[in-house]
């Protein structure tokens, strides 16, 4: 990379690590796979940075990079591995005077992962249907069905003082 290029990129990733991080964490529920994969995002943007750097919207482009990144993660191989012989019951979303906030990541941890990152796009970055379909390469169709059916598993997994969008 050439000089001046790697230097727009670093101070790219400089000012937009933190949003994506952001992202990264609301996707996963955990500190530790968001950065990992929000390291794997930049790193891959530093390879195709000639390419990225030329796109419309350099934001919209880096954010389907990680959001495809995430729920693609599941095919990889590693992700199969297990350090447990029984995978652990997910912990109990208890209302216990913490914030809300608290409770409801808990609740979308336990949402299915393309159904969790229609939701975190749609109401966290509050996107319209089509330009979800187009960051994760779907229809719009398959975007609506994700979000009622997510909406649906918030609503049960969620306490009933806590309200859920109706879209």
């Amino acid at each position: 990379m050439r000089d001046g290029a790697q230097e727009e990129y670093v101070e790219y990733v400089a000012a937009r690590v933190p949003a994506l991080r952001r992202l990264a964490y609301v996707l996963t529920g955990d500190g530790y796979r968001a950065d990992d994969l929000v390291q794997q995002t930049i790193t891959t943007l530093y390879l195709k940075w000639h390419r990225a750097r030329a796109a419309d919207n350099l934001d919209a482009y880096v954010r389907t990079m990680l959001v495809r990144g995430y729920v693609d993660e599941r095919r990889l191989a590693w992700s199969r591995v297990r350090l447990f012989r029984q995978i652990p019951e997910p912990e109990p979303v208890e209302d216990t005077g913490a914030e809300e906030r608290h409770v409801v990541r808990a609740a979308l941890r336990r949402v299915p992962r393309q159904q969790r990152a229609v939701l975190v796009l749609r109401f966290f970055y509050d996107l319209p249907v089509d330009e979800v379909a187009g960051l994760l390469g779907c229809t719009t169709g398959t975007v609506k069905s994700h979000t009622s059916r997510g909406l649906a598993a918030l609503r049960r997994l969620l306490p009933p003082r806590i309200e859920v969008p109706n879209r």
